[in-house]
């Protein structure tokens, strides 16, 4: 159906590029036809969001539960920090109370093992929807580089996902949520995380992201210049130093951070797309209420698709389809 379509628009943009230019019906009504049936994919959204002490606790209240299946359904791919759900259930309850919600596309996840050091201990959570996206590897990092081992308090756990998009099939993500008095160290290494990837996979396209703690006193202005994750040009930084991730209203720091590596991944970007995701303002939460699911506000970017996403023809858009062709060739109307 589309190829017809696109047919009669290749026509009219080519030896009738007046007609095309001036919107006769024959050229006008493919076009109208196009962006009925064949709408532009949506583009794909990926989101990382510092859940603050997720666990049962949380996933027992109504109301938070409803507002972490708002947010996380308008993403594609959603990467969970501090979630503390030891015995694990308030992951399992949270991604079907996602699957009530949006039964069109439902999600699955994987979650990392306990990470940390001690009694403190958190999970890495992935959450995505399986009609979008395919889960292809995983590993946790092992954090035993002989010039800085065992820096990382919770180690990243690396996943490897399918992207529908055809120039950049796969994507690789890497979460981080470093202990804060040691942000500096952890967001250097993961440098050492970048080649560690690169050796194991062959890929250049990846994103790092989560609450780095890479503000507010936790990396010192003078520090960045030392930092490899910053310093090398081909990791770039889509959530600036001046943007505010926090809650808090008394509080302006930019904790939680997107960075991307590999041209490919890069050009998939949606200009502007980089950008914290204001839950109480978008559902109209009090500070206090906002403060019960979480003190971060997620952060988020958008891939472009950069294809036609065609719906079934109605009876009657196959009657205007045909009536197209006939116009388009040239009989007829």
């Amino acid at each position: 159906m589309v190829g017809g379509i696109k047919a009669i628009l290749g026509r009219c943009s080519g030896r009738n590029q007046t007609r095309f230019l001036r919107m006769e019906p024959s050229c006008f009504l493919p076009l109208l036809l196009l962006l009925l049936l064949c709408p532009a994919a949506a583009p794909f959204r990926i989101c990382a969001f510092n859940t603050q002490r997720f666990a049962q606790g949380k996933a027992d209240k109504v109301r938070v539960m409803d507002t972490l299946v708002k947010i996380l359904s308008r993403c594609d791919i959603s990467v969970l920090q501090e979630v503390m759900d030891a015995k694990g259930k308030a992951i399992p309850a949270l991604v079907a109370a996602l699957n009530q919600y949006d039964r069109s596309s439902p999600y699955s996840y994987l979650t990392s093992p306990l990470l940390g050091r001690g009694n403190y201990q958190e999970r890495y959570v992935f959450i995505y929807r399986k009609k979008r996206t395919r889960l292809l590897d995983f590993y946790s990092y092992e954090d035993n580089n002989p010039d800085r081992p065992d820096v990382f308090a919770r180690e990243p756990f690396i996943v490897r996902f399918s992207v529908p998009i055809k120039k950049l099939p796969e994507l690789v993500l890497i979460p981080q949520h470093t202990m804060p008095s040691k942000a500096e160290a952890e967001i250097d290494a993961l440098y050492d995380v970048f080649l560690n990837v690169q050796a194991r996979w062959g890929t250049e396209d990846m994103i790092f992201l989560g609450d780095f703690n890479a503000d507010c006193g936790y990396v010192a202005k003078k520090r960045w210049g030392q930092i490899r994750l910053r310093q090398e040009p081909d990791f770039h930084w889509l959530i600036g130093d001046k943007v505010d991730t926090t809650v808090r209203e008394n509080s302006r720091c930019a904790y939680d951070r997107i960075v991307v590596h590999g041209e490919r991944c890069l050009a998939a970007v949606v200009p502007g797309s980089a950008q914290p995701f204001n839950f109480p303002k978008e559902f109209g939460l009090s500070e206090a209420e906002a403060l019960e699911v979480s003190d971060h506000y997620p952060v988020e970017v958008e891939l472009n698709i950069g294809h036609w996403r065609c719906q079934p023809a109605s009876p009657a858009g196959l009657v205007l389809l045909a009536i197209a062709m006939l116009s388009g060739s040239g009989y007829g109307i």
